[in-house]
């Protein structure tokens, strides 16, 4: 799968690494099982390092460790499934989380520029999204009403001609 950084195609250093897998060297992602069966391994270790969440896993269950992540890919079982939404909201506002938040999984073009706006700067786009949909998709909003994590301005800001 392709994968989207920063709105750009880009090469993924990082492995995802199966929770019976032996460690291996440079940037890995591992499941939230396995950060907290191997934690002290993990972060002992001079490399980057990912989470991947399913949807029904939140963020908050990283604790302090937030902090010390690269990575957190937030799965999309169905993309009827909007709690990875809200995931990646929580994870920039609440815990203020600087680093990769991914989307992986079964997500929709018509999705794409509010999973934007929500915290997402980067994504393994499914097999139906080419980079040149991915690319429209996020230039179709030129308006938006609800404040977001991208710090775009509101319709109402707009108007008072201030900015948040």
């Amino acid at each position: 799968m392709p994968l989207i950084r920063n709105g750009r195609p880009a090469d993924d250093p990082f492995a995802a690494l199966a929770d019976d897998a032996p460690l291996v060297d440079g940037p890995v992602i591992v499941s939230l099982t396995r950060l907290r069966r191997d934690r002290e391994a993990l972060l002992a270790r001079n490399a980057p390092l990912g989470v991947r969440l399913k949807s029904d896993e939140s963020p908050e269950a990283l604790g302090p460790d937030v902090e010390r992540l690269a990575l957190v890919v937030l799965e999309f079982p169905k993309f009827r499934d909007g709690r990875p939404f809200s995931r990646a909201r929580l994870l920039r506002t609440r815990l203020r989380f600087t680093g990769e938040i991914r989307a992986a999984g079964d997500f929709l073009y018509d999705q794409l520029a509010f999973m934007a706006r929500v915290g997402f700067d980067a994504f393994e786009l499914p097999p139906s999204l080419t980079p040149e949909l991915f690319r429209r998709a996020l230039g179709e909003m030129s308006l938006v009403y609800q404040p977001g994590a991208d710090g775009r301005p509101t319709a109402a800001a707009l108007r008072a001609n201030k900015h948040p």
